[in-house]
């Protein structure tokens, strides 16, 4: 059975839906789906399609790009409340960087099927969240 109440502060917590209301958080936190990975594991693959987006609420990762020449670079690193995957609730498109696990880990992953269906009875999420992703883009051009 889903704890809809802990998913929602959960949810709280995460900048990107941070903003959204009681009612939209539960929605959210209903399609929740917990996963595990081990100290080492690679959780998300550059290159590959995506299932959607991934919330860490215990350990930590970091985000690989493989680079042409094949340097790998860290291009950021994850702990607690922190989220990637953000893209593939959007488009289709390819995983832009590697993300893997530095401890063992547990996310909880939104799918963008689901995302995508609450999305269609409540569009006012989308606009929340473009706002924060927007912030989180700025953000990251602040750093080259």
């Amino acid at each position: 059975m889903v704890d809809t109440k802990s998913h929602i502060q959960l949810l709280r917590q995460v900048p990107l839906f941070a903003k959204l209301n009681e009612k939209h958080l539960d929605k959210l936190a209903k399609r929740l789906v917990k996963r595990a990975y081990e100290n080492g594991q690679v959780i998300i693959t550059q290159g590959k399609g995506g299932e959607g987006l991934f919330i860490i609420y215990d350990g930590t990762a970091e985000a690989i790009r493989n680079q042409p020449n094949g340097e790998k670079i860290v291009v950021n690193e994850f702990g607690e409340m922190d989220y990637f995957g953000e893209l593939a609730l959007l488009d289709e498109g390819l995983r832009t960087a590697s993300v893997v696990a530095t401890s063992d880990i547990s996310c909880f992953i939104l799918t963008s099927w689901d995302f995508k269906g609450i999305l269609r009875d409540e569009p006012e999420i989308a606009i929340s969240m473009l706002e924060e992703l927007a912030n989180r883009f700025r953000r990251a051009l602040e750093t080259l």
